[in-house]
């Protein structure tokens, strides 16, 4: 096959395990050929679906294995030619992954080791190129044009078809076959899932306007499939064990690879071996994720030797399927910061953060609701804000880290909801008067975010000044100034969230917020609750604020390397924030692939120095105790 090199590029909107490919600075693609968001207004909006009749058409593949494939992978969406959460590009999902980056969702910053493996060779990472081929065109425009991605992957169907039945099927049934080789998994119970899904999709049809205002339509036909056609892929049935999920749920488990990679025993992936709560970290924290890409690459991906990340469960949009893929004691790679890592248990759901509305489903919702419920009661985890928290809210461990943590699942996830679903609605709380907790109304909340529509949303945007005019507040460790993109951070606060009232201005309250006074529109209370919670404020002029809650070195043994805290902002006199939790340091250090999790190089370390978790600005943070004083003014 021949070996062609992805475009590195960079996109803040990428779930952590993003990092697990050397994809950084990317340049501007060229201008698609009929989706560009600047002429996607004047485009035929069934430009889209002619291009799925043409190809089908072109290729010998029934119009309807194009069109659900493409729909179970992308929603149809081209995503401007940006890769998803497992490489993949475009309405056809093409993947290209050329190389490991050195981070990924441990949250450490990890020297390449020797000895590893070449990734290279797995075919389900390269379709691109594959389709490319088949094509003979330049890989760039499978990337760039919506029409050649329907092509490859077209063509790819096709190629699959012939191997699997030997010819171009003349009835849809005889390419279910075709459809579970493209799922990309070896994993026979995914790939016929995959199947099983587009089959559904074809039986049920679907119509669906894109975010380009494309307009594409399935229309429902009786499909029945030929379960014969798999046989020629060989593929494989993983050891499972039973999830741990409620009763009433539609679960699976299914292995996250736990692999050493070499004769390393310190390069390995994708989660470490631990006796969580027994022994080890306890479980503080359930992280909600968004996939940035589907359920099936999601679950592929963390079965991947080259991934180096692994959630503990993943949760499919259209009927809120869970498969569980790492044990709940053990500590899956998923957070990017290895101290939230230690403490909490992830939560893939499928979708896309910047059309949550098409993904977020209310399925998908209830099954998450109903299976974060029932992890709170089983680890004793508080079903609050501070504990049930997104991807998005994680500190980096270090300045530079924190500029490439993730946004996920992003503005149009309905916390209001969600805490409704999980019994705990979030509501007037008898705390401090000068304590309140981000409100607004999700249904009827639409602010402006650039490119995108007017819809439900789930923040409120923060100036400098009590007016619409003033600048958006600016976060120092974010590039750009504050701005109404969906990408920026530092200009919102979300729901659930509570912070401390700094001053007011007639319909305008100011909150502290990241080191700085906040204004936000808030007119009757309209966007707030009263909240809880203890105030801490400063002792001295400067205080600093870390990313995580690491001893101090004394209390390291000797041959566990003491962890490091950097600075990421500074507390300033007169400020003030809420208090979400107190604890006293503490490491689990686990740095070699091991199936015993008592082991000399997985240890435990509490040391004496306390820490205040705080909700600080749109991250939480850590503050030493000895810092701050409790409610003094």
């Amino acid at each position: 096959m021949k070996r062609w090199s992805a475009r590195p590029w960079k996109k803040a909107i990428l779930p952590l395990t993003m990092a697990s490919l050397v994809l950084s600075a990317f340049a501007p693609a060229a201008t698609p050929s009929f989706l560009s968001a600047n002429v996607a207004h004047a485009a035929k909006s069934d430009k889209l679906q002619e291009a799925f009749e043409e190809a089908a058409e072109e290729f010998g593949v029934p119009e309807s294995i194009l069109l659900a494939v493409s729909y179970n992978l992308t929603r149809w969406e081209h995503h401007d030619g940006k890769p998803s959460f497992s490489a993949g590009y475009g309405l056809m999902h093409l993947t290209e992954l050329d190389e490991i980056d050195e981070t990924h969702g441990k949250g450490l910053e990890r020297k390449k080791k020797g000895d590893t493996e070449d990734f290279e060779d797995d075919p389900s990472m390269h379709t691109l190129s594959e389709a490319a081929d088949l094509l003979g065109i330049d890989p760039e425009e499978l990337i760039e044009d919506p029409v050649q991605n329907i092509r490859g992957g077209a063509a790819l169907l096709a190629e699959y078809a012939r191997e699997t039945t030997g010819e171009l099927p003349t009835d849809v049934d005889d390419w279910y076959g075709a459809v579970a080789k493209y799922s990309g998994s070896k994993e026979r119970s995914l790939a016929l899932d995959f199947a099983d899904q587009v089959f559904a999709t074809i039986n049920d049809g679907v119509d669906r306007e894109t975010t380009d205002g494309q307009k594409v339509r399935l229309k429902a036909t009786k499909a029945k499939a030929n379960r014969a056609t798999i046989e020629s892929l060989r593929l494989q049935k993983s050891d499972t064990t039973e999830a741990d999920c409620p009763n009433g749920l539609d679960c699976q488990f299914i292995p996250a690879l736990y692999e050493q990679r070499g004769s390393n025993p310190s390069n390995y992936g994708n989660y470490d071996i631990a006796d969580r709560p027994k022994a080890g970290p306890d479980i503080r924290y359930i992280v909600i994720h968004d996939t940035e890409g589907s359920y099936q690459s999601a679950i592929n991906w963390f079965q991947n030797p080259a991934s180096s990340v692994a959630a503990h469960y993943v949760i499919r949009s259209s009927d809120g399927q869970i498969t569980q893929m790492v044990d709940n004691k053990d500590v899956g790679w998923h957070a990017g910061n290895w101290y939230v890592n230690m403490h909490s248990i992830g939560l893939e759901h499928e979708g896309i953060m910047t059309e949550g509305a098409d993904w977020y489903t209310e399925r998908m919702y209830r099954a998450s609701a109903k299976l974060v419920k029932y992890l709170a009661e089983k680890y004793e985890i508080p079903l609050d804000r501070a504990h049930i928290i997104a991807h998005e809210e994680i500190p980096g461990l270090t300045q530079a880290r924190y500029k490439t943590m993730h946004e996920d699942p992003g503005a149009f996830w309905d916390w209001e909801h969600y805490f409704e679903l999980l019994g705990e609605p979030i509501k007037n709380e008898r705390g401090p008067k000068d304590v309140v907790t981000i409100k607004p109304h999700f249904k009827t909340n639409k602010p402006e975010l650039d490119g995108l529509e007017r819809q439900p949303a789930n923040f409120v945007y923060l100036y400098q000044e009590p007016s619409f005019d003033a600048p958006l507040l600016d976060d120092t460790l974010l590039p750009g100034s504050g701005s109404t993109s969906i990408h920026e951070e530092g200009s919102k606060a979300v729901t659930g969230q509570s912070y401390v009232l700094a001053d007011e201005d007639g319909d305008w309250d100011a909150i502290w917020f990241g080191g700085q006074k906040a204004w936000f529109y808030n007119p009757n209370d309209k966007n707030t609750v009263s909240g809880k919670g203890l105030i801490v404020r400063p002792k001295k002029n400067k205080v600093p604020v870390y990313g995580a809650a690491f001893p101090e070195t004394s209390a390291y043994p000797s041959d566990v390397p003491p962890r490091t805290m950097e600075v990421l902002y500074e507390i300033n006199e007169g400020e003030a924030y809420v208090v979400t939790d107190k604890t006293k340091g503490n490491y689990y250090h686990a740095v070699t692939f091991s199936h015993d999790p008592y082991d000399d190089d997985h240890k435990m370390v509490i040391g004496d120095e306390e820490y205040y978790q705080i909700t600080f600005n749109h991250r939480f943070g850590f503050v030493k105790a000895s810092d701050v004083e409790i409610g003094v003014k």
